[in-house]
């Protein structure tokens, strides 16, 4: 273990092994860092953090201050959870849950880019990369091996489903169903074959998940039609989550095109 003098630890911080803290970091609360973690100089974590093994947290990200939402007071107790092998780069900032309980979350091996921000109760999954200056608002749900470019802006409580990617500087404020790009104001671009197939996906199956998309969005019924002549289809576990998303969307709606 290295912790650098300059950095300020309370008692109620509890480090595993080789965990590196670096110059004028602030740790102050109930705060659990994982092995092998490493955190740049200047980093703040504030209130009720866990922060599993093999992160990289570099200068001045900001993790589990309040929420910017005008209805949180400091007596909710509210956390933020960190998985493992994330790289959280220069001035990120993560809020805690707005609501008492309330938690948001980040899974596995994902990278947050300079300046991004994910808001109060936000989840992301594994695998995701969230470029610069990305605005994650409350409540917002980015699946795993998502692809989020530069100034996006996602309002809160929009979902976006697995293997998704949106275009840098849009604007999302309705769901962005997996497997799909998304570009300007919640328009939808189509499949995102190359991530796809770059993810392993069979022939097979990216054919069902085209047949599946064309069906919903280029057959020319509207969605509600679209939606009860594909489920008249035995689809695959593969194509599923795409129906689902459409099917069930959040209370922001689903892209139209």
């Amino acid at each position: 273990m290295s912790i650098h003098p300059t950095a300020q630890i309370s008692d109620s911080v509890t480090l595993a092994d080789n965990v590196t803290i670096g110059p004028f970091c602030v740790l102050d609360g109930n705060i659990i860092i994982g092995a092998d973690t490493t955190l740049r100089a200047s980093v703040h974590i504030w209130g009720k953090v866990t922060i599993g093994e093999g992160n990289t947290i570099h200068s001045h990200a900001v993790i589990g201050d309040y929420p910017q939402d005008t209805s949180y007071t400091p007596e909710i107790q509210s956390e933020v959870i960190i998985g493992d092998h994330n790289n959280i780069r220069e001035s990120v900032t993560i809020h805690r849950g707005a609501a008492e309980g309330g938690t948001t979350r980040i899974g596995d091996h994902c990278m947050l880019m300079a300046v991004s921000h994910v808001g109060h109760d936000s989840c992301i999954g594994d695998h995701t990369i969230i470029a610069n200056n990305c605005m994650l608002g409350g409540h917002v749900s980015v699946g795993s091996r998502v692809f989020l470019g530069g100034g996006a802006g996602l309002h809160q409580f929009v979902k976006v489903g697995d293997y998704a990617m949106c275009q840098g500087n849009s604007s999302i404020s309705q769901d962005l169903p997996p497997y799909c790009m998304s570009y300007g104001i919640n328009s939808l671009l189509g499949l995102n074959t190359v991530g796809l197939k770059r993810a392993g996906f069979t022939l097979e199956e990216r054919k069902e998940i085209k047949s599946l998309f064309a069906l919903l969005y280029q057959s020319g019924h509207n969605l509600t039609e679209a939606i009860a002549l594909a489920e008249k289809t035995d689809w695959s576990k593969t194509a599923i989550p795409l129906l689902e998303a459409v099917r069930n969307p959040s209370r922001k709606r689903v892209m139209t095109r």
